[in-house]
């Protein structure tokens, strides 16, 4: 089996909601522009990938894969992943890693079809479901995340985390107002999105402790790698840091042995694929730490990150990022939690998503080749 085609459909998706969830990731224009990755081989079998998201175009990544990835991939054996993945690395200064990510998202969902099998069960599974949480937007009032918060509970869902202001005296009082409108046995988490000082930081710390969150997420700037270590010596609820830690796969290691965290976090988009996220999670399992997996920023992605999800066992919940319409996009009958709570594997052989192919295609505006 060889590589014998590879193409990018550029597609435009309309009419997203104004989100935003942190200052550096916000869509106020409500379109943007996805992806669609097709590598097809001589045997007929074709992988899929998205590229973007509602806040990020595909177009800052569509023509370096194809100007700098398609030249290593073609006529080769798709199966032999690691080593087009190790290929693919040497060039990251180059192309982006959503672009290596994607690449190897489609490899695997053309393994898997190849072997008939869900690409969980390929990968090893471990699992057949895994509960899921609501992950707000940052929401205009301290009710409004109540609301949400007790609407999502009612509804069955396992956890809610909270997307705060960032205005640390504000925030504090959004977790309180939260925890008491859901009660002491809901699990909730916090995530600060890199915007504290670290005075601030121990301050929301220590609030939140109180309150029994389940974890704190990004206090502190992305590469504070001593701030987190402090921090951590100074609170007991876990913290969780890595999701945009500069570097590759290489780069856990050293918030690992400086105990800097309590849970690693990445997902296929932010930390290049399906390769690098069995990497991490196995490596944290190692150490006995928690990989938590992020969203993935589109729909396929998502299938993507559950598959790995359902094939290790350190990893707590499945993250839905709200709102949904604006995290939702190409797919027929999309992942979406089922009266407990619970995210199903999928069943069809590879990524197992149906892709909406009609859409996709009145929406293209160009076809990279």
């Amino acid at each position: 089996m060889k590589i014998d085609d590879i193409s990018l459909a550029l597609f435009k998706w309309n009419d997203i909601p104004a989100t935003k969830y942190h200052a550096g990731s916000s869509n106020e224009v409500g379109e943007t522009t996805l992806g669609l990755l097709t590598i097809r081989t001589d045997d007929g079998i074709e992988g899929h990938a998205f590229l973007g998201s509602a806040t990020f175009s595909a177009e800052v990544d569509c023509k370096g894969l194809i100007r700098s990835l398609k030249p290593i991939l073609m006529g080769q054996d798709p199966l032999d992943r690691e080593r087009l993945y190790q290929a693919m690395w040497k060039r990251n200064r180059i192309v982006t890693i959503r672009s290596i990510g994607a690449v190897d998202i489609a490899l695997y969902d053309i393994a898997a079809k190849a072997a008939e099998l869900p690409l969980y069960k390929l990968l090893g599974g471990f699992r057949r479901s895994i509960p899921a949480y609501a992950s707000s937007a940052v929401l205009p009032s301290r009710q409004a995340y109540v609301d949400q918060a007790v609407q999502y509970k009612e509804d069955g869902w396992a956890a809610y985390k909270i997307h705060p202001p960032a205005v640390w005296r504000e925030d504090i009082e959004v977790c309180r107002a939260v925890r008491q409108a859901v009660g002491d046995d809901y699990d909730i988490m916090l995530d600060s999105t890199w915007s504290y000082t670290y005075d601030h930081a121990i301050k929301v710390g220590r609030a939140i402790e109180e309150l029994n969150f389940f974890w704190y997420e990004d206090p502190l700037a992305e590469d504070d790698l001593m701030g987190c270590i402090k921090l951590r010596e100074k609170l007991s609820i876990p913290l969780m840091a890595t999701e945009y830690s500069p570097g590759g796969f290489t780069n856990y290691v050293p918030w690992i042995l400086n105990k800097a965290t309590d849970y690693l976090r990445g997902d296929v988009a932010v930390k290049g694929g399906i390769t690098a996220l069995l990497k991490t999670a196995h490596l944290a399992e190692a150490f006995g730490m928690n990989y938590e997996v992020h969203h993935g920023g589109n729909s396929l992605n998502n299938y993507a990150n559950l598959h790995v999800i359902l094939a290790i066992k350190n990893t707590t919940y499945f993250e839905v990022l709200l709102p949904s319409e604006a995290q939702k996009y190409g797919i027929i009958d999309d992942l979406q939690p089922d009266a407990d709570g619970m995210i199903h594997a999928p069943s069809e052989p590879g990524l197992g998503a149906k892709i909406d192919f009609e859409l996709i295609k009145a929406k293209t505006v160009e076809v990279l080749r």
